[in-house]
């Protein structure tokens, strides 16, 4: 009777840490293609060609909502780095404009340099680099197919895209 008291105790926590991943994931999904600030410098740095003087302006600038997008990703990252994320959850949500970070090279130095605070962000961009993006298309998109396909009978939900 212990062993299955016990037993059911590991799966309600096992239940609430998975509860708690798809709330962290909401939020941020939310936050991130919701809020006009992040809504805005997505669109600036999306939109623009690799170091375009629009970027590099933005990036000396120090561009308090370009700032402020820079430190979503930081916080991402972090929670990643805690295990509240999983690298697959990071990569479902933020894979293209993560690489779209990448695209531009003061951007990259900006997150390089180590008084500028980014040292999550900085460890976990390397994952993401700018060229073999698998996206050819819109990555919300994407998030949809995969979890629409990931949810087919049949199929286990740990395989994968």
């Amino acid at each position: 009777m212990a062993a299955a008291g016990v037993l059911g105790g590991v799966r309600i926590y096992y239940w609430k840490v998975s509860l708690d991943r798809a709330s962290w994931l909401s939020n941020l999904y939310s936050k991130f293609y919701e809020a006009a600030d992040l809504k805005r410098i997505r669109n600036i740095l999306d939109e623009s060609t690799p170091d375009a003087p629009k970027v590099q302006d933005m990036v000396d600038r120090e561009d308090p909502d370009f700032t402020d997008y820079l430190n979503f990703f930081e916080f991402m990252a972090y929670l990643e780095c805690r295990g509240q994320l999983s690298k697959r959850d990071v990569s479902a949500l933020f894979d293209y404009y993560l690489r779209v970070l990448s695209k531009h090279k003061r951007v990259r130095e900006y997150i390089l340099d180590t008084t500028k605070g980014y040292g999550y962000l900085k460890k976990l961009l390397p994952r993401f680099p700018r060229e073999g993006s698998r996206f050819s298309h819109d990555p919300a998109s994407f998030c949809v197919r995969h979890l629409v396909s990931a949810a087919r009978p049949g199929r286990d939900r740990r395989d994968g895209p």
